[in-house]
């Protein structure tokens, strides 16, 4: 198990007090805090080489514009893409997924195809596609989820059939935990000849994610839940899809050439990077990149299976019911709970008061939400900096809240 105490000193946020009490961070799901290494290469773009990219030969444009195709190179490994081209920069997963809708979507979706996607998406996984059926009268279905939280794989074959175009699913649910089983929904997709996309922003930093053993055709995250800044992620997706796919935005840099009635695209990545992009945060990102392997991603799994499987244990000995699977082992470090019935806000507004950050709510997964029978939940969400510890401070304040409220213990 990773010294969580020791990797806390890297993170200047960690060492603030809320309310008087010490900051306990469980909202890690929602967003990660940053490591100074990745604040200081923020500070360092910004104080010595800040100019635009690719578009100058001066030496800050050039020391620019190597950082941030380097923090492509970075990312690249990272997720173990067969060539740097491969790697697009957008805002974020969602940016990522709606690029997706709109240009390779708009493209190959037509009337009478299906879209599947689970019952458990973020609705950054779940809206793009219902506006894209809406678009073009595809069919829109679901794939259930059973009693333990895991997927109804056993009915896959049934929604999948020579009408599919695309599979949208999550490799690790930002409620559930729930990790899926991505290799083996994209064999059964290829089969039927459809595409696979992978929602990978609660997967990307907390496990190895590598996208040739996946085989998924599409893959998206997010830099801020990974230590990186806000306004950074990426898709991945094969060369001969890129290539195939209109661009996503028009304006600067995605062109080779322009005239006054016609215009030809740059090569892939820059096709789908229009304008000046989020250079800062790219830089960033590869910070964090770097950060995250320094520690190994196989390290960062372990650590938050050891502290998922405390957590749940913990909770259950005060009485919390926690969806999802119950083994640490199938689902990332995600507990979503109600406790005493308690309202989530309440819960998490008492825990405040101790200095213990969660999220309460529906986590943008309301037809999951619908589907537990619940309309919100509180949730802990734990990283590589977390520890035992946390997890004690989070039962003692929801036991705190038990007494404040008056409500009664758990049978």
């Amino acid at each position: 198990m990773l010294d969580g105490n020791a990797i806390k000193k890297d993170f200047p946020i960690l060492s603030r007090e809320v309310h008087g009490k010490p900051l306990v961070y469980l909202d890690n799901a929602a967003t990660s805090q940053k490591p100074r290494q990745v604040l200081e290469a923020l500070e360092s773009y910004y104080r010595r080489y800040n100019a635009n990219v690719h578009r100058g030969i001066h030496t800050l444009a050039e020391e620019a514009t190597a950082a941030y195709e380097g923090a492509r190179d970075k990312v690249g490994r990272f997720i173990n893409a067969p060539r740097r081209e491969e790697v697009v920069f957008t805002r974020g997963t969602t940016e990522a997924i709606n690029l997706v809708r709109c240009s390779w979507g708009r493209a190959n979706v037509r009337e009478g195809d299906e879209i599947l996607i689970t019952i458990m998406e973020h609705h950054s996984n779940f809206v793009p596609w219902i506006m894209l059926s809406q678009e073009t009268s595809a069919k829109l279905r679901h794939l259930d989820i059973g009693e333990d939280g895991l997927l109804r794989l056993d009915r896959l074959d049934d929604f999948l059939n020579e009408r599919t175009r695309l599979v949208a699913v999550t490799q690790a649910s930002n409620v559930l935990g729930t990790i899926n089983p991505i290799r083996q929904i994209v064999e059964k997709t290829h089969a039927v000849g459809a595409k696979v996309l992978v929602d990978a922003a609660q997967s990307a930093p907390h496990m190895p994610v590598d996208v040739q053993e996946l085989g998924c055709d599409f893959l998206a995250f997010s830099g801020h839940k990974m230590l990186g800044p806000t306004g950074v992620g990426v898709l991945w997706a094969r060369t001969e899809i890129l290539e195939d796919m209109p661009p996503f935005l028009g304006g600067g840099e995605m062109i080779r050439e322009v005239h006054l009635d016609r215009a030809t695209w740059n090569d892939i990545p820059w096709k789908f990077e229009a304008g000046t992009p989020n250079i800062a945060q790219v830089i960033g990102l590869g910070a964090a990149v770097d950060y995250l392997e320094s520690i190994g991603m196989e390290n960062v799994r372990a650590h938050e299976i050891e502290l998922t499987s405390y957590a749940l244990k913990a909770l259950g000995e005060i009485g919390a019911h926690v969806y999802g699977p119950k083994d640490a082992n199938l689902k990332g470090g995600v507990a979503a709970f109600t406790y005493c019935l308690i309202h989530p806000h309440d819960l998490a507004q008492v825990l405040d008061s101790d200095g213990v950050a969660i999220r309460a709510g529906h986590h943008c997964a309301q037809p999951l939400m619908r589907r537990l029978g619940v309309p919100s939940t509180a949730r802990a969400s734990f990283y590589l900096y977390n520890t035992a510890e946390d997890v004690d401070a989070l039962a003692a304040g929801l036991e705190k809240a038990r007494h404040f409220f008056g409500a009664p213990a758990p049978i």
